[in-house]
């Protein structure tokens, strides 16, 4: 098969720009620690209340450096309601739900997961200042959906 000039010019600057395209895409996601939330762990959507560690939500103490954030996602809320954990450490997310598909966002930062029944979802991230954060569901998961909210207060430890 014969190319002809041009057609091999085109080709390739398509495959080259194409490259560019990718390296710039791939780079920036890794540089800026933008991962998939992660994990298949699985609950059983009824049995969230009995099941550890949802049947005790809300913040502990890992080790010095880390804790972990227990949420239950339900219909128009989040369990526990108020958050507090200390700034410059990481903290962990552990969210599931026990109905419908919600999402758990935090506006400004990298942590925006889906809370599917049946799965438990993690994000992990470091609050670098202290103040309120806001908690979103971006999911509409019935009509009091613009209710379903919560904050997340960072303090100085």
């Amino acid at each position: 098969m014969h190319l002809h000039k041009f057609e091999k010019i085109w080709l390739a600057f398509g495959i080259i720009t194409l490259l560019v395209f990718l390296g710039i895409v791939g780079v920036t996601a890794f540089a800026q620690g933008q991962t998939p939330a992660g994990g298949l762990d699985i609950i059983d959507p009824e049995k969230v209340d009995t099941t550890a560690p949802f049947d005790k939500p809300g913040v502990r103490k890992i080790n010095d450096n880390t804790y972990e954030v227990v949420i239950k996602a339900m219909t128009y809320g989040y369990e526990p309601s108020e958050i507090q954990v200390p700034a410059g450490k990481e903290i962990i997310f552990t969210v599931t739900s026990k109905d419908v598909v919600h999402s758990f966002t935090i506006p400004n930062t990298k942590v925006n997961m889906m809370v599917v029944p049946g799965r438990i979802s993690h994000k992990s991230y470091t609050f670098e200042k202290p103040g309120t954060y806001l908690t979103l569901c971006n999911e509409y998961c019935g009509t009091g959906h613009h209710f379903m909210y919560t904050e997340i207060e960072v303090v100085e430890e």
